[in-house]
């Protein structure tokens, strides 16, 4: 069903404080605004910019975080003129929140890499146009830049030169990855990955399947890293289960490119659980969002089963399974969180695992 600009807006809004929430910052005041086009030099527009800097100096705070993409340029000339007359300001756009929560999150060795690999390719790109402190002229010798090497290329070539070397890392983790998809595909025991956006339930659900105690909180991006299990359903019924990375509207591609590694593991799936927070206003376009993940990283045409989840904080909504006229199922309603209908989840699983998906519908 369709809403509200209005409604969509504040979504918008509240999804971004939960962002700087999850990156572990406070948010002192949410400041709105509407352009047909984003401004070229500032984003916002001069009278824009300046309401954010009296919000600023009233709430003594020194970071402004934008809910968008900005250019070099742009946050440099942000912080120019949010730091006009006060203390410095530091501007974060959308990308650096989201790559700041990943570096935050990144347990494994392969996750650290990735989130690594991924800051350096954004960073990459705020070379480009230069910024006014990398402009310096830089002599001396050695590896370091011959004489009159621009800071900003030896920023660039550097960066290059760690880029090629996590990229290798990270190709050798995959390979070894790729041996233990190999040996659960041999195996015949069916493969399901768990997908959604961001703080949907997956890992809550996740431990009510296999009884395993994956991290759970309440924030966005708690899970980066994938974990798998096997989960033994009744007789001639088996599947091995991944837990993977949550998705979220506008996902930075340099994060999709540097996780497509783990990412792979959704692709390689028989079957997508695709987990959504029923209780959620924006779930259509959550369910978008996470099918817009899937095409880019080549997992669009893996049958998927929609797992409406966390149906205790819906009044009227009971567990059930919602099949189509031909008796393929449409989705399954559970609460992960309280264990309501998990005997229905478990039981299509099983008839999954024993049928090769057969019950299923596909991804729409």
């Amino acid at each position: 069903m369709g809403r509200s600009a209005l409604s969509a807006a504040d979504d918008r809004a509240d999804e971004a404080t939960r962002l700087v929430e999850s990156a572990g910052a406070e948010v002192a005041q949410v400041i709105r605004g509407k352009r047909d086009r984003p401004d070229a030099a500032t984003y916002a527009g001069s009278g824009k910019v300046e309401e954010i800097r009296r919000a600023l100096r009233e709430h003594h705070a020194e970071i402004a975080v934008f809910d968008g993409d900005l250019s070099a340029a742009q946050i440099r000339n942000l912080q120019l003129s949010l730091s006009q007359d006060g203390p410095e300001v530091r501007v974060y756009d959308r990308t650096d929140l989201i790559l700041d929560i990943f570096a935050q999150r990144a347990r494994s060795h392969e996750g650290k890499l990735q989130v690594e690999l991924a800051r350096l390719e954004h960073l990459s790109t705020r070379l480009v146009r230069g910024w006014t402190h990398l402009e310096r002229q830089r002599g001396g010798l050695g590896k370091t830049g011959g004489p009159g090497e621009k800071q900003i290329e030896l920023d660039r070539r550097l960066i290059g030169e760690r880029v090629k070397k996590l990229k290798g890392r990270i190709r050798k983790l995959t390979r070894s990855r790729a041996t233990q998809r190999a040996g659960r595909a041999r195996s015949g025991v069916l493969r399901v990955a768990l997908v959604g956006y961001t703080n949907a339930g997956k890992s809550t659900l996740f431990n009510r399947l296999t009884g395993a105690e994956a991290y759970v909180a309440n924030q966005l991006f708690a899970t980066l890293d994938t974990t798998t299990r096997r989960v033994w359903l009744g007789e001639g019924a088996q599947i091995a289960l991944s837990d993977t990375v949550g998705f979220i509207r506008d996902l930075p591609h340099s994060l999709v490119d540097a996780f497509r590694a783990t990412l792979e593991e959704t692709a390689q799936a028989d079957l997508l659980l695709h987990v959504v927070d029923s209780a959620n206003e924006s779930r259509d376009e959550q369910i978008e969002a996470v099918n817009c993940v899937l095409e880019e990283i080549g997992a669009g045409d893996v049958p998927q089963m929609i797992v409406l989840n966390q149906i205790d904080r819906v009044r009227g909504l009971e567990p059930e399974v919602v099949r189509d006229a031909y008796g393929k199922i449409l989705n399954i309603k559970v609460s992960a969180a309280t264990g309501a209908g998990m005997d229905l989840l478990r039981e299509a699983l099983a008839d999954a695992a024993r049928e090769g998906c057969g019950p299923l519908a596909s991804a729409a």
